[in-house]
């Protein structure tokens, strides 16, 4: 059977803090076993964001368009509109109850009383210079009922649930709004990036059973706890990849790109991979000898920090009040994730389960291929927001086929609106094959890209 392709095309654009990511996809469907079918992907280095906060428009609107100028060369789209990641410091979540006295006609509760009820949760009163950007809910009552989990076509007269309200600060949420816009494009949804990884990485098995998210980007490394298939925690740290290429320009007197490429080329979470003896050799300054740099070191000031974030990871589980219910362990995705031995290291230091998670559920071409990395998750997850919801309660109670335009929550205000149309095709072209071979792996053409001026002790070369 020729697998069934939606018309309708979704872009998602990832503002972190080391880059900006630009994916575009339509969703594949064969014996109802939704795929994601990648059509394009952009990238631009990110020099306007800090901590996963916009603090320069200008370069931040810059690099945007360089990204999404990218993706829509190699799809051959016109985008105009995109789902956004955002994350940083200044977010921030808390637990709030609500409750209303159900209007509509009837014994039974229906999905427009949870809408409602839901609606009315973004209009609480929260902290002055904040605004709401998710509202979800976690158990339900109907009359004095609790542990619900799905209250439509239960009879009661009172709808109370307990939600997460994940709030940003203004400024903060008004800077990214504003680079979006200097590149006249549209923001559809604005979605926080864990909540987005998770889309394109966790099963349905893990998110029922428990399971904690960690996405370690550039700036931040933000943790989503989901258990019996509701979002339970959430919260950001401060420390991520480059807290770890900081500490491997202190701890090895390079310089900052060459504690990047460190990082990347040689880097690891497991110091017995290496002898005593294997170096690599750094180019010193103009006119001074080169410098070298004792791997077994480099991956001892890794598993330093690393070891950190893991204990702070496992120090949210414990907060929040989880420690022990999560079958699924811990799943760590983005760019940091591809350091050698980060899942024997959290194995280690939380004593759960412990796995690398890379965008899932994707049609196989060489498109598919780029973004098959956990750097790229919540890139690919911001475009699966576009044909799944966040909560299945809390959306259009259709199946995907049945809905051309899903209903979405609104950012905000707490109103209901539809998922609008990225952008259209230029002109309809043949779709493409997926390849029958894969060609070099990931790890092999992410190395590509790196300029090769490090290089291991025995095969160093002059550079005067």
């Amino acid at each position: 059977m020729t697998p069934k392709q939606d018309n309708k095309i979704i872009v998602g654009l990832d503002i972190g803090s080391t880059k900006v990511c630009a994916v575009a996809g339509r969703l594949v469907r064969d014996n109802n076993y939704a795929r994601l079918d990648v059509l394009g992907m952009g990238k631009s280095i990110s020099e306007g964001v800090t901590k996963g906060g916009v603090q320069n428009i200008t370069k931040t609107a810059d690099a945007i368009r360089k990204a999404v100028e990218e993706a829509a060369k190699q799809a051959n789209l016109n985008i105009h509109v995109v789902n956004v990641g955002f994350s940083g410091q200044h977010i921030s979540a808390r637990k709030q109850h609500g409750s209303i006295t159900r209007t509509s006609p009837g014994d039974e509760v229906t999905a427009t009383d949870v809408e409602h009820l839901v609606g009315d949760m973004y209009r609480s009163v929260i902290p002055a210079g904040n605004e709401i950007v998710h509202v979800l809910p976690m158990d339900f009552m109907v009359d004095n009922e609790s542990g619900i989990d799905d209250p439509v076509g239960r009879c009661g007269v009172k709808l109370e649930a307990d939600f997460q309200v994940i709030m940003a600060q203004t400024n903060s949420a008004s800077n990214t709004r504003r680079s979006i816009s200097r590149t006249s494009l549209q923001e559809d949804m604005l979605l926080l990036s864990p909540l987005a990884s998770a889309l394109a990485v966790l099963t349905d098995e893990e998110r029922q059973a428990g399971v904690a998210l960690v996405d370690i980007g550039g700036g931040t490394t933000d943790i989503a706890i989901y258990h019996r298939n509701v979002l339970r925690h959430v919260a950001v740290l401060p420390f991520a990849g480059n807290s770890l290429s900081a500490d491997i320009q202190e701890g090895c007197k390079v310089l900052p790109h060459q504690a990047e490429i460190l990082k990347i080329k040689f880097g690891s979470a497991d110091p017995s991979e290496f002898k005593f003896n294997q170096v690599v050799s750094v180019p010193g300054l103009s006119g001074r000898p080169p410098k070298d740099v004792l791997l077994k070191n480099l991956a001892l000031i890794i598993e330093a920090r690393l070891k950190e974030i893991a204990a702070m990871v496992q120090a949210e589980i414990i907060r929040a009040g989880y420690k022990d219910k999560l079958l699924g362990g811990v799943v760590i995705t983005g760019g940091s994730a591809a350091v050698s031995g980060i899942e024997d290291l959290f194995r280690r230091v939380t004593d759960m389960h412990t796995r690398v998670g890379l965008p899932d559920l994707l049609e196989r071409n060489p498109k598919a291929d780029l973004v098959s990395d956990p750097a790229y998750a919540t890139a690919v997850g911001l475009v699966w927001a576009g044909f799944k919801p966040l909560d299945e309660r809390i959306s259009v109670s259709k199946h995907v086929d049945e809905v051309e335009e899903p209903v979405k929550v609104g950012i905000g205000n707490g109103n209901f609106r539809p998922q609008q149309v990225a952008m259209k095709p230029q002109a309809a072209k043949e779709p493409e094959k997926p390849a029958k071979s894969k060609g070099p792996s990931i790890w092999e053409r992410f190395k590509s890209f790196l300029n090769d001026d490090i290089t291991p002790a025995d095969d160093r070369y002059d550079r005067s």
